[in-house]
């Protein structure tokens, strides 16, 4: 009697919709985002395990990336759940130094944390054609994830390395290995806003975007228009038929908005946990460009930075004479009202946590030149604008007999007073900035106003995160500068006229 053919056993099957997609994706740059829920980490794993005995060996080796090795957890719980069952002689390795699975036929997937950009060089020079981040909002910029494409390679040539039919004896070519970043996340974090602008805005998900470069290209040994493609895949919980009611059940009973919108829609216009949740109205906080009247304060703040973006801010102060607006009317926000007039942010991008790099000198006179231009085109009277509060850091000494950065932009003609960063005044300036925005919105009390070309502020506030361990402040780790500048001029006038805002510290 012959043998009965045994079905193929299967240990994993990806679910229909985003768990599919995103398995059957050919992209080289992967990012599967949406709600909780959709099963982004099984696909991750998944993803490698894919080409694990093809052929590959040693070259096939994959990197999955956290910010910190308790986070990986759930990743190596559902790989110790999934690897051992496809009985293949895969070995988890448990240590510190190894974390990683190794398999007989010579592939590996490492688990690794990787916090900040200068961890690029513990993997410098090495191979890995899969790269996987976990939460890539986590990182507050896209430099250790740029650094890391350097290793996104391949020395595998296929014609190297044929291979051998076991039934027909005969040879044949693999293809090309492939390149891959598998990338999950949820709308939150303190990178949201780079990841949004490099992954969501581009294009709906689904759609292929591609990016060519002309290279020299090695192999051939002539230059070649090279495409790389990336694609958001959305999940939604659902799509996950293994998610209990009672979990979803949790996810319906949010009450925070924003929250509700990031974790239960998988909404990118929203951070849950944000700063300025409930105070902020585009509508209200929002003012078309006036010129201001000449019996308003006027001045300045700074935060600095290099590698990082500095921020210069320009302020009104309104004493309670109306404004004339662009469309003829008359607007008399409350004395003690602030109103940024004017941005410059030393940024190479808005929203990629960048900087430029500036020198002290240049960023002087850069702000002179556009005092000039805001008086020569009268949004500004003349001889207005007075010194305002900078980062503290400008007046440190890092060398001796070298100025600091404030007095060299002394030299240029530009002053600053010390901002104030006493015990508690970053919970303070948050709740003060938090009121201002408040009285706007109930129409009393001094406001805080910003002009419609301010990109910067406007694009960055109203996302910026809380500090998950400390709800009373910000994430340091976002892309918070425009912040600090705005903190220190909330401050600056805060003895004058605190004692009308409102002050409710977040439970």
């Amino acid at each position: 009697m012959s043998a009965v053919p045994q079905e193929p056993r299967v240990v994993w099957k990806p679910l229909a919709g985003s768990q599919t997609l995103a398995m059957t994706c050919p992209c080289n740059f992967i990012l599967f985002e949406g709600t909780r829920g959709p099963g982004k980490t099984d696909s991750q794993l998944m993803k490698f395990r894919r080409y694990v005995g093809m052929g590959y060996g040693r070259f096939w080796r994959g990197i999955i990336f956290d910010r910190e090795y308790k986070n990986l957890d759930d990743l190596v719980s559902k790989s110790l759940r999934w690897y051992p069952e496809f009985f293949d002689g895969a070995r988890w390795l448990s240590s510190r130094s190894d974390y990683k699975w190794v398999w007989p036929t010579g592939e590996e997937l490492l688990f690794r944390q990787a916090k900040k950009p200068s961890d690029y060089y513990n993997y410098h020079g090495q191979e890995f054609p899969f790269i996987g981040w976990n939460e890539l909002t986590k990182y507050p910029t896209p430099e250790l994830f740029d650094a890391m494409m350097s290793t996104n390679r391949s020395s595998f040539r296929p014609q190297d390395h044929p291979q051998t039919d076991q039934e027909t004896n005969e040879q044949y070519l693999l293809p090309e290995i492939p390149l891959m970043v598998f990338s999950t996340t949820n709308p939150y974090g303190p990178g949201h806003n780079w990841v949004k602008l490099r992954f969501i805005d581009p294009a709906p998900p689904g759609k292929v975007v591609r990016i060519t470069t002309n290279v020299f290209n090695p192999r051939t040994q002539q230059r070649e228009d090279i495409t790389k493609t990336q694609v958001r895949i959305f999940g939604s919980y659902k799509e996950n038929i293994y998610l209990s009611p009672e979990y979803i059940a949790e996810l319906e009973s949010i009450t925070d908005p924003n929250k509700r919108k990031a974790w239960l829609w998988g909404d990118w216009d929203v951070v849950a946990g944000g700063a300025f949740d409930g105070v902020w109205d585009e509508s209200i906080h929002i003012k078309k460009r006036f010129k201001i009247p000449s019996g308003w304060k006027i001045d300045r703040s700074f935060d600095w930075g290099s590698s990082h973006p500095f921020s210069v801010a320009w302020w009104a102060e309104s004493n309670g004479e109306y404004a004339t607006m662009p469309d003829g009317s008359r607007w008399s926000p409350p004395a003690g009202s602030l109103i940024l007039l004017h941005e410059w942010y030393g940024s190479k991008q808005i929203g990629m946590n960048q900087g430029i790099l500036m020198s002290a000198k240049d960023i002087a006179q850069g702000i002179r030149k556009r005092e000039s231009e805001l008086v020569v085109n009268h949004w500004v009277p003349q001889g207005r604008i007075r010194p305002g509060p900078a980062d503290s850091q400008i007046y440190q000494v890092r060398e001796k007999d070298v100025d600091t950065i404030a007095k060299k932009m002394e030299d240029y003609g530009v002053r600053w007073i010390p901002a104030d960063k006493s015990p508690g005044s970053r919970i303070n300036g948050l709740e003060l900035a938090r009121g201002m925005l408040e009285n706007a919105i109930r129409g009393e009390g001094p406001g805080l106003y910003f002009m419609d070309h301010c990109r910067a502020h406007i694009s960055l506030l109203p996302t910026l995160p809380r500090d998950e361990d400390n709800l009373d402040d910000v994430d340091t780790d976002s892309e918070d500068h425009v912040w600090d500048g705005t903190r220190y001029r909330v401050l600056k006038g805060s003895n004058r006229y605190a004692t009308v805002i409102p002050l409710r510290f977040a439970g």
